[in-house]
């Protein structure tokens, strides 16, 4: 069966990945969800998940719905819903997020906002949009 993805906006959210030994330099804007497992020199800014390898290393800033970390982060993230840090996980900079999971292992070195907080900045950042 064909499905238009105008009536199914979600089956035309894009998955994106970007391998072990790629470099990037520069932002990154996406509708749909990225890994990323090479290394990312840049800000991201996606409507989706973002997943981030044992072998990623991002640095700049995160904008993202979900966020699991299995690699490096360096830079402020900001997590809509769920940030999940793996025991390999390893952030440095501050982390504003509505939820956040943390397995024994994972290094986190900044500060952290969770809840309403981001809430609130989430209502702020569309009201300016408007």
């Amino acid at each position: 069966m064909i499905t238009s993805t105008k009536k199914n906006p979600d089956l035309a959210q894009a998955s994106n990945r970007i391998l072990k030994g790629t470099e990037i330099s520069g932002d990154i804007v996406s509708n749909g969800d990225f890994r990323i497992d090479g290394k990312v020199n840049g800000s991201i800014k996606i409507e989706g998940k973002l997943v981030i390898g044992e072998n990623g290393l991002v640095e700049g800033d995160v904008y993202c719905k979900n966020m699991s970390v299995s690699g490096i982060i360096r830079g402020k993230a900001q997590i809509e819903e769920l940030t999940s840090l793996s025991k390999t996980a390893r952030l440095e900079g501050d982390l504003f997020t509505n939820k956040l999971a943390v397995e024994p292992g994972a290094e986190f070195t900044g500060t952290c906002s969770m809840g309403a907080v981001v809430r609130q900045m989430s209502k702020e950042e569309n009201s300016k949009s408007a």
